[in-house]
């Protein structure tokens, strides 16, 4: 006689994931509609039908462990589907938000990611890091509002009433945005590391034989090689999702035009940084990212440009989300804190450089506060936000495409094992 299996479900974990998005689970009947639409799901052990049974039982074992949860694009098309308005894709959502608030430590910052009422915490840490430093610069410089020219002999930037605006004065970048942001950027690095081990660590249980499309097993090196040029740089599986409605077409296009807004300010960032530093050992660099820049500086046109693709990017993501029918799909809080946070890094950057143009300084340094208040927000907790799936996401995907678990087309096939 074959074994019994206890399950033991964690009712705890239910309320959780329906407090962060997957609140509409309970009405699945497990017709199996989402897993069949789906058109990038494995046909082998597809999702995210199995997913709705494991959610509603409160299996947490199962699904904190599975692989699965990544490879969803959430291009919606199950839960439009959906005849009872279950949202599978809103469920799988809600997953890999339950992974970026509880993978790494400290949970505690999963957990102020997680609600609005938090969110005085998260803006309030870089707030009063950066008025202390505001307000120690102003004690030195004898202004809150200083304005600056070039000294041709000290090399530096000087205070000067007939002067202008100058945020590299007021926050110098070796004493303040270097050393802070540095820290930040290590910091994010070791807490993603030990985040993506954890991932790995969880995905040994997955069974290590997949049927494949006809290539041979791909190593670990063709596996991110696929996954940058499929899922990454080109997003090409998001075309496989469909690309049939105005809300479709949003999706892409602002997801697109936003990864390369950001691509090319951090290009603009890393030019500065590069020429800044190293410009103290090779000195014929330094100039090239010497700050502020003028408007037609190489440099300076590529971070505009940067700052457009952003607005851009982000009003058709934001569009998108307004019209959504709430019925199929849904937003939580990490989304909208995504969006939140971007919008306020762009708009803040773009009248940042308007208000230092125009050289009004009551107006200048307090916007350019703000902006480093955000700039914060948005890196220094990445590894438990939505937008962690940076990291995350593509970890897992090349991980699955290492197993062979892909969507295959009707094609040859073959079966391997690792």
């Amino acid at each position: 006689m074959e074994k019994a299996v206890r399950i033991q479900p964690d009712l705890q974990f239910v309320k959780d994931l329906q407090e962060v998005g997957g609140e509409a689970l309970k009405r699945c009947y497990q017709c199996a509609t989402c897993s069949v639409v789906c058109p990038i799901s494995p046909a082998e052990n597809p999702y995210p039908r199995k997913e709705m049974v494991w959610a509603q039982w409160g299996l947490k074992d199962r699904l904190v462990n599975d692989i699965d949860i990544w490879l969803c694009h959430n291009c919606g098309t199950c839960s439009d589907m959906c005849p009872r308005g279950a949202k599978p894709g809103d469920l799988l959502s809600a997953l890999r938000n339950m992974a970026y608030r509880n993978l790494v430590e400290p949970v505690a910052i999963g957990k102020w990611m997680s609600s609005s009422s938090y969110l005085p915490i998260l803006a309030g840490i870089p707030a009063l890091l950066y008025l202390f430093i505001w307000i120690i610069r102003a004690s030195q410089l004898g202004s809150f509002f200083p304005l600056f020219t070039w000294d041709e002999h000290a090399h530096a930037f000087v205070t000067d009433p007939n002067g202008v605006v100058v945020y590299g004065g007021l926050f110098p970048g070796d004493f303040t945005i270097d050393p802070i942001f540095g820290l930040v950027a290590l910091l994010v690095a070791f807490v993603f590391f030990r985040g993506v081990v954890k991932l790995f660590k969880s995905f040994e249980t997955l069974p290590k034989t997949f049927v494949v499309a006809g290539a041979p097993k791909p190593t670990w090196i063709e596996a991110v090689k696929g996954v940058i040029l499929d899922e990454v740089a080109t997003h090409v599986k998001w075309k496989k999702c469909g690309y049939s409605t105005a809300a479709d077409e949003q999706k892409f296009k602002g997801h697109f035009i936003l990864f390369y807004g950001f691509i090319a300010l951090a290009i603009v960032t890393s030019i500065v940084a590069v020429s800044h530093w190293g410009g103290k050992v090779v000195s014929f660099i330094a100039p090239l990212g010497h700050t502020p820049m003028e408007l037609w500086n190489p440099v300076k046109v590529l971070a505009n440009v940067g700052a457009l693709m952003l607005l851009y990017g982000l009003t058709q993501l934001t569009k998108r989300r307004l019209n959504q029918d709430p019925t199929k799909q849904g937003s939580s809080f990490y989304d909208w804190y995504l969006l939140g946070v971007i919008w306020f890094i762009a708009l803040t950057g773009i009248f940042a450089e308007l208000l230092r143009l125009a050289n009004v300084p009551v107006l200048a340094y307090p916007i350019y506060y703000f902006h480093l208040i955000c700039v914060f927000m948005l890196f220094a907790y990445l590894p438990w936000s939505k937008l962690g799936h940076l990291v995350y996401r593509t970890a897992a995907l090349v991980y699955a495409r290492r197993l062979g678990r892909v969507a295959v087309e009707p094609k040859e096939i073959k079966i391997f094992k690792l």
